[in-house]
């Protein structure tokens, strides 16, 4: 074989190795995105059925509202402390083992949940249930972040995030009619088996990041950079927690702002059903219609929040959050003034309100990823995750002894304020986005 047509067979079988591995990246991100909206929909499953649950448990036991806003509160709190630890474990771990444990060991704790009759059996097993539901986000932020690249991350996250509303739809829909045939405990039992399934349909699935599987880093597949620093490779530090997350302005701003956030997000998530049911005299399956409906808008806005990020403001996320959380204060103020006796009207402004609402909640953790890196985006997410259950602590018992004793116009009137300075806090990321497309635009432009 002559010297030329050595070459010219060493340059196509690179050529060949090339086309082969980013020809396989399509399959890989699909068989990612997919695999993570489905498993964090179950994380939902055994989530957000004790909220449906309460109501059940409330007239059975006698507990007042102070008592499972309690409960809900001790959730929040082992929650928000576990994004935190278990988002730098994440980053330090493989993503699939992380998540798939995590949804297992939540729907075993699920079902011991339908065996209790005491405030304090509650109380320690959901609280347990927190830290293994904190378990979830922390590996599918790692994974979108290692499988898409920034200049598309508001989107795809978007996509992903929709999680949230289709695993909240599926119980708020299943959860009202177990209910209402078998009472509140196949709402913790039920649940619990499709989750147990799941978790291991999760484990096949999913793979660390795309090095695993042989591919390169997808900066360099979607041409963000001609070549990505091989420490992105690498298990991020201690020294790069301090001065990639804690010592960032930005990736604050974002925490203030997920726990304004989550005060009428996690108000909602607790109180919802119990609020429609007494304030709006509903029955429970018509609630859980109307938060169908909810969750379902919330799904949209979500999406859309993310691709008008993308495509309108560049990759910058600030003026869609901020718009969006103004559009929920008021949303929210029309529900709380619309008197009992309206069904379809209530409907009509909880969609607009669940629209609004989920926006800012998928743009806060794209903005996170944004302002740290993919290496540190696990417990970038804790700190503002940490947050974000202060404000969802606040909703707990908070929100529950200011409804008792103030009634639910005080419980709106705190949604509504922590929506506007939420919103405040959103305007002063205005002009930020992802440092490695400032980077690529630069290049563009060149020196000048």
């Amino acid at each position: 074989m002559t010297a030329e047509s050595t070459l010219s067979h060493n340059g196509s079988t690179t050529f060949g190795k090339i086309f082969a591995a980013y020809g396989s990246f399509p399959y890989w991100r699909m068989r990612i995105l997919y695999a993570t909206i489905i498993g964090y929909a179950a994380f939902y499953l055994v989530r957000q059925n004790f909220s449906m649950a309460m109501p059940g448990m409330m007239e059975e036991f006698g507990y007042s509202k102070i008592d499972v806003g309690w409960i809900a509160t001790i959730f929040s709190i082992v929650y928000g402390a576990g994004k935190f630890i278990n988002g730098y474990l994440s980053d330090r771990s493989d993503a699939r083992y992380f998540m798939s444990i995590g949804l297992f060991l939540s729907a075993i704790i699920s079902c011991f949940m339908s065996f209790g009759s005491g405030i304090i059996f509650f109380a320690i097993f959901w609280g347990l249930n927190g830290w293994f539901q904190s378990m979830g986000w922390a590996p599918c932020a790692r994974l979108i972040t290692h499988w898409f690249s920034p200049k598309e991350l508001g989107s795809k996250w978007a996509l992903w995030a929709s999680s949230h509303q289709i695993g909240a739809v599926a119980i708020f829909g299943l959860g009202g009619f177990l209910i209402e045939q078998f009472g509140w405990r196949s709402a913790f039992i039920v649940p619990a088996f499709f989750s147990i399934g799941l978790s291991f349909f999760l484990f096949n699935r999913l793979r660390d990041t795309p090095k695993e599987v042989g591919l390169p880093p997808v900066e360099e597949y979607k041409g963000d950079v001609s070549r990505l620093s091989h420490q992105y490779d690498e298990r991020i530090t201690i020294k790069e927690v301090v001065t990639v997350v804690l010592a960032n302005k930005l990736v604050w701003y974002m925490a203030i702002a997920n726990m304004c956030l989550y005060i009428p997000r996690m108000g909602i998530f607790f109180w919802a059903p119990t609020f429609l049911k007494e304030f709006k005299g509903v029955s429970l399956i018509i609630a859980g219609m109307q938060l169908v409906s909810f969750e379902i808008a919330g799904l949209i806005g979500g999406l859309m929040a993310g691709w008008i990020s993308d495509k309108v403001f560049a990759g910058r996320r600030g003026p869609v959050g901020t718009f969006f959380l103004i559009g929920l204060a008021v949303a929210l103020f029309i529900v709380w003034k619309t008197p009992p006796g309206y069904p379809f009207f209530d409907t009509t402004m909880l969609v607009i309100a669940g629209f609004f609402l989920n926006g800012p909640q998928v743009l806060n953790g794209i903005a996170t990823a944004d302002f740290a890196s993919k290496r540190a985006v696990g417990v970038a997410t804790g700190v503002t995750g940490i947050c974000a259950y202060i404000g969802a602590a606040i909703a707990g018992a908070g929100i529950g002894t200011i409804v008792e004793n103030y009634g639910w116009e005080g419980g709106f009137i705190l949604f509504i304020l922590t929506a506007l300075i939420g919103a405040f806090f959103f305007a002063l990321t205005w002009n930020n986005r992802a440092k490695v497309l400032d980077e690529k635009d630069e290049e563009i432009d060149g020196p000048c």
